[in-house]
């Protein structure tokens, strides 16, 4: 089988111009990226770690409602520590849709922040060269 050089030549040249091209589309389509999806961050002030209960809380002694077994519902934003620590806090019912918004905050900024550090390591990838 003979080998055409010229051949051999036109598509190297082929697969170093769309080496190139992807170079370039990395160093303008991920900083762009990037840049979106930081815009889209919600407001760093107004976020909050944690889960919303809806618990039932029973009094031992003299509560009329609790001895009939009905007992009082109560929201609990329940927080938990490296170490196993849990705080519980409880809400008042119009500290619930604030709440539940503060904690949809910070699940969009953790998953955006992860999202904007995987674009970080594709640009950290070395190019492979032609």
């Amino acid at each position: 089988m003979k080998f055409n050089r010229l051949e051999s030549q036109t598509g190297i040249d082929k697969m170093h111009d769309s080496m190139v091209s992807f170079i370039r589309m990395k160093n303008t389509r991920i900083p762009d990226a990037r840049a979106k999806l930081a815009a889209s961050l919600p407001s760093t002030t107004e976020i909050l770690r944690g889960s919303l209960l809806h618990r039932t809380i029973r009094h031992r002694t003299g509560c009329a409602v609790c001895a009939k077994g009905q007992g009082h519902p109560v929201w609990v934003l329940t927080v938990t520590y490296p170490g196993g620590r849990t705080k519980q806090i409880s809400l008042s019912a119009e500290q619930k849709p604030v709440v539940q918004q503060w904690l949809r905050n910070y699940r969009k900024l953790k998953d955006t922040l992860e999202r904007i550090c995987e674009l970080n390591q594709q640009l950290l990838r070395p190019e492979k060269n032609a």
